[in-house]
C-alpha cells in the first residue's frame, strides 16, 4: 500500500506512483486511436454514417456511473472490513501480551512469556502469508522453536495451528497453577477474538464478488467507451479524442480501483499495508513485554550455552 503525506493540489495532478494510470495507458491508448479514426472518418464506417448523438449516451453514462458506484462501494466494504479486522488483531495482540505479563516474576515464567509473545507474533505473520499465498517459513523460523516450527510448517492452515498452540500454552499454565480459572477464561476470550479475526479474513479472501457481475460491468464500461466517439464526433469534431479519453479514464479507472481493493490483502499499491502492520504488531507486543522479554532471552541463551 502506498502511504503518502497529503500532497499539494497541483502536484496531485501529476502523481504517477500509486495511481492506476500506468496500468490503464494501453487501454486508453486504444480508445484514443479509435477516437482519432472515428473523428478522421467523421463517424462513418464503410460509407455508413453511425447515427449516434450525445443524448442516449448521456443517459446511459448516468446509469453506468451508478452501477460503478455500487461496485466501488462493494469493493471498499471488503477493504474496510479487512482494515478493521487487522485493527482488532493489533488490539487483541496487545491485550494478550498484557495478560501474559501478569505471571509471576520467575525465570521460568519469563521464558514462558517470551515463547508466548513469539507465538503471537508468528500468528500475525502466518496470517499475512496465508492471505497472500506466500511462503511463511522464514518469518516463522525466527519466531518459533524447533518443535513448534516443525508442527506449524507441515500444516496447511498455519494460523489455526498456532492458535491451538497458544491455547495449549494457556492450558499448561493453568495445570501448573500459574494462572487461575478467571485469568484462563480471559485468555480464552481473547483467543476466541483471534479466531474470529482469522475467520473474517478467510471469508473475505475466499468469497470474491460474483464473477458474472464483474464481467457484465467490465463489458458495459468498454462498450460505452467504444461507442462514445461516434456520439460526440458531430458536435465536438477534433476535440472528440480528448474528451473521450478523459471520460474513459474516469470510468475505466473506477473499475480498475474496484478490482484492486476487492482483495485487500494483496500486494497492489492500494491494498492494505500488511507488511507494515505485521512489523508494528511485532514491535508493540515486544515493547509491552519490555525488560521481561530481554531477561528471558538472556536466560534462554544461558540454558542453550
Amino acid at each position: 500500500m502506498i502511504i503518502r503525506k497529503k500532497e499539494h493540489w497541483f502536484r496531485m495532478l501529476f502523481v504517477w506512483h500509486g495511481s492506476v494510470l500506468p496500468a490503464l495507458l494501453p487501454r486508453l491508448g486504444l480508445i484514443l486511436l479509435l477516437s482519432l479514426l472515428v473523428t478522421y472518418f467523421h463517424g462513418t464506417i464503410l460509407s455508413f454514417k453511425v447515427p449516434l448523438n450525445p443524448a442516449p449516451l448521456t443517459l446511459f453514462g448516468f446509469v453506468l456511473a451508478l452501477f460503478l458506484g455500487f461496485r466501488n462501494n462493494a469493493s471498499y466494504d471488503r477493504f474496510w472490513e479487512g482494515r478493521k479486522l487487522w485493527g482488532a488483531l493489533l488490539n487483541t495482540a496487545r491485550a494478550l501480551t498484557r495478560q501474559a505479563m501478569t505471571l509471576k516474576n520467575k525465570d521460568d515464567d519469563q521464558i514462558s512469556v517470551y515463547r508466548f509473545v513469539q507465538l503471537l507474533a508468528a500468528f500475525v505473520f502466518a496470517l499475512k502469508h496465508q492471505l497472500r499465498g506466500t511462503d511463511s517459513y522464514d518469518d516463522l523460523k525466527s519466531r518459533l522453536d524447533e518443535n513448534h516450527l516443525e508442527t506449524v510448517a507441515s500444516s496447511k492452515y498455519k494460523p489455526a495451528v498456532i492458535l491451538r498452540l497458544l491455547g495449549e500454552w494457556v492450558q499448561e499454565l493453568k495445570e501448573k497453577g500459574c494462572i487461575d480459572s478467571i485469568l484462563q477464561a480471559r485468555f480464552d476470550e481473547n483467543l476466541d477474538k483471534l479466531s474470529d479475526i482469522l475467520g473474517g479474513c478467510e471469508r473475505i479472501i475466499s468469497t470474491p464478488i460474483p464473477y458474472s457481475y464483474r464481467v457484465l460491468l467490465h463489458r458495459t464500461v468498454y462498450i460505452y467507451c467504444f461507442l462514445l466517439p461516434f456520439g460526440l464526433v458531430d458536435s465536438l469534431g477534433w476535440f472528440t479524442p480528448l474528451i473521450v479519453v478523459f471520460v474513459a479514464y474516469t470510468f475505466v479507472a473506477f473499475e480498475a480501483i474496484a478490482d484492486e481493493i476487492e482483495e485487500p490483502f494483496g500486494t497492489d499499491a492500494n491494498d492494505l499495508a500488511l507488511n507494515s502492520m505485521c512489523t508494528m504488531i511485532d514491535e508493540t507486543i515486544h515493547e509491552i513485554a519490555g525488560d521481561q522479554i530481554a531477561v528471558s532471552k538472556k536466560v534462554t541463551q544461558n540454558i542453550i550455552d
